[in-house]
This record gives structure tokens, sequence and C-alpha cells, in this order.
């Protein structure tokens, strides 16, 4: 772990999920709050957020973000998707943390970005996430759940290196991932799914209103995808024993981009 911690590559890739996080958060959110521009000179609005939009631009923002820092850092940009991989032994713990750190960084900075350029909005949450009239906590808490388990299985299933039939692009099939999940959360909680993007809309607001469910229910889906994958539906055959000496050494040859073979992976070295 130690020498992991030393690596320039290592210290690029955390640097990698914070400007690709913010970014992220940028864009996706900015699109959710562009309906309500112009501001009218009475300060009311009729118009209505446009779900299809929103979700598109969450789903092509992770994706184009993939893409461009996917051979860096993993370009996980969601804390509950590295639980994911770490649970799957293919990250160290060292890893997880630093960029779970960097994630909520970049969120909150993009936010904190974000709140000057749209200042002029009356009531302006920031795309905060909170439960629909009519949600209880319990159900909001299964909606994050469901919605974040098929993203983070989306994620190990089309960058598992055993499979020899995906021909397609990983990234845009984590991104349209993304964009169901948004199709089926956001009229119930707004859409987590990511622990971090929720934390950076929450600490610019100062509204904490249920947040843990927005913690508690992607890290819940998160895991429970790399369990059904790793356990249930892909068994590696590799032993659990070795595999995990990935927690603490941080390398694994099964993911290593330097293989022989040459598809693109979303995957650190």
């Amino acid at each position: 772990m130690a020498s992991e911690f030393k690596t320039k590559m290592f210290w690029r890739a955390v640097v990698a999920e914070f400007f690709a996080m913010s970014l992220f958060i940028f864009i996706s959110i900015g699109s959710a709050l562009g309906f309500q521009f112009p501001v009218s000179e009475n300060g009311t609005s009729t118009r209505v957020q446009d779900n299809v939009k929103v979700s598109l631009a969450f789903g092509v923002s992770i994706a184009t973000m993939a893409q461009s820092v996917g051979h860096i850092s993993g370009a996980h940009l969601n804390p509950a998707v590295t639980l994911g991989l770490l649970l799957s032994c293919q990250i160290s713990i060292l890893r997880a943390v630093m960029y779970m750190i960097a994630q909520c960084l970049g969120a909150v900075v993009a936010t904190a970005i974000l709140s000057g350029i749209t200042s002029s909005l009356p009531g302006n949450t920031l795309g905060l996430n909170a439960l629909a009239d009519g949600i209880n906590s319990g159900q909001g808490l299964g909606i994050e759940i469901i919605a974040t388990l098929q993203l983070v299985l989306c994620v190990l299933a089309t960058t598992d290196r055993r499979r020899t039939d995906v021909s397609g692009s990983a990234p845009l099939a984590i991104g349209l991932s993304v964009a169901l999940g948004h199709l089926l959360a956001i009229d119930y909680t707004g859409c987590g799914i990511n622990p971090a993007r929720s934390f950076g809309s929450a600490v610019i607001v100062g509204n904490f209103t249920n947040h843990w469910i927005f913690w508690v229910g992607p890290f819940l889906g998160g895991a429970s995808a790399a369990l059904i994958y790793d356990w249930i539906l892909a068994p590696r055959s590799s032993d659990v024993t070795d595999r995990m000496k990935v927690w603490t050494s941080g390398q694994v040859e099964e993911y290593d981009l330097d293989a022989d073979d040459s598809r693109v992976e979303m995957k650190p070295k």
C-alpha cells in the first residue's frame, strides 16, 4: 500500500477522479438547473423539468468523462462504484479511500461554482436530492439501492476482462446505465445513485434532510452488485485470499491494462 502511495501514477489517478468529477457534476446538474432560465421578472416560472434531458445529460457526461480519464483512473466518478470495485478485489483500500475523497471534493467544488453561476434563481437547491411527496425513507432507500445496483452491475460486467463477447463501448454502456437509473429514480428521490453528487449539493445548500439515504442506498446497491456478480453470476476462479491481497498491494495482473488483450478497460493499472 505504501509503494502505491508513492507513485506518480497513483496521484495522477486521484487528480483525474477529482477533475472528471468536477466536470461531470457541473455539466449534469447545470443541465438540470437550466430549464429555469430565463428568470422572469416576478421570479415565478411554470416551466417543467424534462426528466429525459436530465437523464441523458447525466448519462452522456459520465460516458464522456469515462472515455477521457478511464485509462488513467478507471473513471469511477462515484463512491458506490468505487466500493463495488473494492469488494470485487480490483483496487486497494488506499485507492478506494482517496478516490472517494477526490470525488466528494470535486462534487463540492463544481456545485459551488454552479451556485455562483445560477445565483439569480429563486429558491435554488442546486440539484439537492430529496424524497418526493408520498415517498417515505424506506421506499426512497429501496429506489436508491435498485438504481445503483443495476449501475454497478453494468460496470462490473462491461469491464470484466474475462469476457470476449463485448465489442461495443464500455463508457457508453455505463453512461446508458446511469441514464437508466435517472429515468427510474428522478421522480422518487431526485436520483442520487452517487453519494458524492448528493453530498456536493447538500454541503453547498446546507440541507442534510434524509441525506443518509443517498449514502446508505447506493453503498448497499454497489456492494450487492459486487457480491451478486462475483459469487453468483460470474464467479472467479482465483482464490479469494489471493484476490484480497490487492486490498493492500493495489496490483492485480488480471486487470493490468498492459496485458495482451487490447480492449479498452475502465480499470487503473
